[in-house]
């Protein structure tokens, strides 16, 4: 699978890289791969953006042990930037009691911001947080945002398509879901991941589904739970990253 990511043209505009879940050393072999795919360029003429993966729990895990798998990929023995940024999963969408939750995982950027910036001052962080499904405004809430990119869908393309997507990327405490364009000056705040995608058709169909959506990010692979991200789609990535160019 990251083979044939390396060798994707054009590339990939952001890859997640995840070693034992997160919680297992980045090592040399794993840095290598981080390197080889930072240094491939995307359709727009920049180059691609490599993620470690972090799990949350919803808010849950101790704030401890989520530091600590950050500096599995930030804090490295060569003492160099490997990766772009953080991808932290299994994020809760809620903003919890006095907006404690979003507060925590405000908390969680600020840390990978400031180690970053400790190792390269000069270096652009990148955050993700996945809840999966459309996010409380709160996240996005200028002075306490949580996350540059936020995945608001991630289930199969039946989902997709049919009842699964809940009409909007955030939503707002009173009720009711909308687009949240208005709080995406970049365009690029959203990101939709669709699995068990039949063929290339309806591939394409899924991207044009996402962007009208809102989503500045999209995926879609014909791989199936319960890991449809560890393979390389049935009709590769170039068709993918190529068609998804056309769309802008």
């Amino acid at each position: 699978m990251l083979g044939d990511l390396v060798a994707t043209t054009p590339a990939a505009s952001v890859v997640v890289l995840n070693p034992g879940n997160g919680d297992a050393p980045f090592d040399g072999r794993w840095q290598a791969r981080a390197d080889a795919l930072r240094a491939a360029t995307t359709a727009t003429g920049e180059k691609t953006k490599v993620l470690g993966y972090v799990h949350t729990d919803h808010g849950n895990r101790d704030f401890d042990a989520v530091k600590a798998s950050v500096d599995n990929y930030l804090k490295t023995r060569d003492g160099r930037l490997h990766v772009d940024g953080i991808f932290f999963d299994v994020v809760s969408r809620d903003c919890g009691p006095g907006n404690a939750t979003r507060d925590h995982y405000a908390r969680l950027r600020e840390y990978v911001q400031d180690t970053m910036d400790g190792v390269d001052p000069t270096a652009a962080d990148l955050v993700v947080d996945n809840p999966g499904t459309a996010i409380a405004d709160c996240y996005l809430e200028p002075g306490h945002r949580t996350a540059d990119v936020f995945v608001t869908f991630e289930d199969t393309y039946a989902a997709y398509t049919g009842g699964g997507w809940l009409g909007g990327n955030v939503f707002a405490d009173s009720g009711g879901y909308r687009t949240g364009t208005e709080l995406d000056p970049t365009g690029t705040a959203f990101w939709h991941l669709v699995h068990a995608v039949p063929d290339a058709t309806a591939m394409r169909a899924t991207l044009r589904t996402a962007f009208d959506r809102g989503a500045g990010y999209a995926y879609a692979t014909g791989t199936r739970m319960p890991n449809p991200w560890d393979e390389s789609p049935s009709w590769k990535y170039r068709s993918q990253t190529l068609y998804a160019a056309t769309l802008g």
